[in-house]
């Protein structure tokens, strides 16, 4: 029996091309954090430093024990990293990197929009409802990822700044400032719990009922629909990416437990409470670091 022209059998095997170009994107984002995104660093020694901090200036002391340095602090020297003169170079690959990041981090937990957006074009395809051959699953996600470009060139913009003033360690890539740790915990948690979180969580939780109602055809419609996801998974997610700042932007650990708790927050039957619970607990910790 015919199995149909070579563009049906696509259509029929969209799913799995789908799901396998979702699962490679997503280990290539992953792999590249983990080969130290391009910026010369170990991520696996970043994230060991970033667990052990105590290490750092215990192999430094280690190295430079025979050096007769009168009057030095060795753990100012060890800590204190000058700010970087931040080039075009940089700045491409600062950006680079957090998008990358926000792909490695993000991508789970849009799979399911991403799979159910296929199954309803190949649907209203097979109805004859619209007339693209192919199903812009594509063009859908490239509207999704190019919000969080957005994203990633705004956090390029506060890494810098939070550098420049030594907030964040040049070197370490995480904070320095027992006062921003607090506050950027503290507003986290307390953004847990705000209805705009609430809202925006509430759409990323429901792709059914985001599809029936902002549905647009053709590609523009595709990238418009992807745009729009990604909005809202920005409006619930930022404040959680900010925390990246606390644990350490290159710190494996930090990265993949906040990527699970936002798959947790959007996939899990009891996500939201998931996610309050998150907050409490952010809110606790933020208070005890200004506080102890």
């Amino acid at each position: 029996m015919d199995g149909g022209s070579p563009l049906e059998r696509l259509l029929r095997r969209d799913r799995v091309i789908t799901i396998a170009g979702v699962v490679t994107l997503c280990l290539l984002a992953w792999l590249y954090i983990v080969a130290g995104a391009g910026l010369g660093m170990n991520a696996w020694e970043m994230t060991r430093l970033a667990l052990f901090p105590h290490q750092q200036t215990a192999d430094l002391t280690s190295d430079m024990s025979g050096m007769d340095m009168p009057g030095m602090d060795m753990s100012a020297m060890t800590m204190a990293a000058e700010p970087r003169a931040w080039g075009p170079a940089i700045w491409a690959l600062m950006i680079a990197m957090w998008w990358v990041m926000m792909v490695a981090m993000m991508s789970p937990s849009a799979a399911p929009t991403i799979l159910l957006y296929a199954r309803v074009h190949r649907h209203a395809l097979a109805q004859g409802q619209i007339q693209d051959k192919l199903a812009p699953t594509g063009v859908f996600m490239a509207g999704y990822l190019l919000v969080w470009l957005g994203f990633a060139v705004v956090a390029t913009a506060l890494h810098w700044l939070l550098e420049r003033e030594a907030f964040i360690s040049a070197t370490m890539m995480s904070s320095q400032s027992r006062w921003l740790s607090g506050i950027v915990l503290i507003a986290a948690g307390l953004y847990q719990l705000l209805p705009l979180k609430n809202a925006c969580l509430s759409h990323c939780r429901a792709p059914t009922a985001f599809l029936a109602r902002h549905w647009r055809p053709h590609a523009v419609g595709a990238l418009r629909l992807g745009a729009l996801h990604g909005a809202f998974c920005v409006g619930c997610c930022w404040m959680l990416m900010a925390l990246l700042f606390v644990g350490g932007i290159m710190n494996l650990v930090w990265v993949a437990g906040l990527a699970i708790l936002v798959l947790a927050e959007k996939l899990f039957p009891a996500g939201q409470w998931v996610g309050r619970a998150a907050g409490i607990a952010l809110i606790a910790w933020g208070s005890a670091t200004l506080l102890v």
